[in-house]
């Protein structure tokens, strides 16, 4: 009973998957992380867009609101 007591102490057959799992969860960890840090900027850039493309008028002048885009 002690040699397998022992056998098992001894033993490093899991420690590969002890380690991809922490690695696993720190990457996890850190994409969530950069989500969570970027996701008010993106909502922001894209209420910005909705914004600007609810003023154009396709069908008239789709250009009439952008400067860069007209020749002078």
């Amino acid at each position: 009973m002690t040699n397998l007591f022992q056998n098992f102490i001894k033993s490093e057959s899991g420690a590969v998957t002890v380690d991809w799992v922490v690695l696993t969860a720190a990457i996890v960890g850190l994409g969530l992380a950069v989500m969570a840090v970027v996701s008010a900027g993106v909502e922001s850039l894209s209420n910005d867009i909705a914004g600007e493309l609810n003023t154009i008028d396709a069908n008239t002048s789709p250009f009439a609101g952008n400067t860069d885009l007209v020749e002078p």
